[in-house]
């Protein structure tokens, strides 16, 4: 855990001072129980303790997630923007920069395959369908022909 002190500015020249924690991946994983349960969401770290008995989705569907990154699964859900208002009282801290993922991919060399073209994989069932059809109406228009 690393604290880091911020200074922004508004455009105004007045500078807003502002403390952020830093919490690596192996220490919020080791939060992962009901007695004490952290979640990583979109690079934020949070305490959801307090919340398991609350969550309209059961305290299983946290303990799940619970001492990982959650962001996909809390996206897949298609959470409200009341509930992406609620997460902000139990945030603690981000996730230290060096355990964030490189932008575009993963961390695994090997889950780094992403396509770079996906439509390429729909191109060739899209002809298909085309020539299956035309061939269809060919044999159809025959048949009724002769």
């Amino acid at each position: 855990m690393a604290a880091v002190e911020a200074s922004g500015s508004d455009g105004k020249g007045q500078g807003v001072e502002s403390c952020v924690t830093y919490y690596r991946l192996e220490e919020v994983a080791k939060r992962n129980s009901s007695e004490e349960i952290w979640l990583v969401i979109h690079g934020r770290v949070y305490d959801i303790t307090r919340f398991l008995n609350e969550h309209p989705g059961g305290e299983e569907v946290l303990l799940e997630q619970a001492g990982a990154d959650a962001s996909e699964s809390f996206e897949d859900v298609g959470h409200s923007s009341d509930a992406r208002e609620m997460l902000k009282q139990y945030y603690i801290g981000d996730v230290h920069p060096s355990d964030l993922k490189p932008e575009g991919g993963s961390k695994d060399p090997l889950k780094n395959n992403t396509c770079k073209s996906c439509w390429s994989y729909w191109i060739f069932p899209i002809i298909g369908a085309v020539l299956l059809g035309f061939l269809y109406r060919y044999y159809t228009s025959e048949s009724k022909s002769s």
